[in-house]
């Protein structure tokens, strides 16, 4: 009689797993209605019900791989960055770039070659036709006219990208490390 107990409790189990995925299934997007949970579709990409939209719209494209792994040697008594043509950089009091870039924040920055080496998401400085001394801003845009490629930057702080098109021969150097 034991036996027979064990087998009913686990038939039972097995009939109540059985109509509770038939439901599940029947109000589930990710399955085949009717088919129950085992039959879900596999292999393929989820139709969600609503579109998908990114609410953060404050999100910035990160700025590109300037310094490889095997240029970064760190020693117990020293850290070697292994960058030709390197340059040390500070920041004036802007708020322009924080909280990434503030008056206490340092930095190396290297000299561009092309504007092929620059990408959305690099930070730049630049000098601006509407403003005195060098902007260091994230480039935003990547584009070309008739005049050659051209970039638009914009602090990130700042509501607003800079005004005007960027050219090449404005761009000073690229922040490639932030020392904090």
């Amino acid at each position: 009689m034991n036996s027979f107990i064990k087998i009913f409790i686990v038939g039972l189990i097995f009939s109540v797993g059985f109509l509770s995925s038939n439901i599940y299934a029947e109000i589930n997007p990710q399955t085949e209605p009717g088919t129950g949970i085992g039959n879900i579709i596999m292999n393929q990409p989820l139709q969600p019900t609503q579109p998908i939209t990114d609410e953060r719209t404050d999100q910035k494209a990160s700025p590109s791989d300037w310094i490889k792994e095997n240029q970064i040697l760190v020693f117990n008594s020293q850290v070697v960055l292994d960058l030709k043509n390197a340059e040390w950089a500070t920041f004036t009091d802007t708020h322009s770039m924080e909280p990434v870039l503030s008056a206490r924040s340092n930095a190396i920055e290297v000299r561009p070659k092309s504007t092929d080496e620059i990408q959305v998401g690099d930070i730049i400085s630049y000098k601006s036709e509407y403003a005195d001394g060098i902007i260091i801003h994230r480039v935003i845009e990547k584009n070309e006219d008739d005049n050659g490629v051209y970039f638009i930057l914009k602090g990130d702080n700042n509501p607003k990208p800079d005004p005007g098109k960027i050219r090449f021969e404005q761009i000073q150097r690229v922040v490639v490390a932030i020392v904090y």
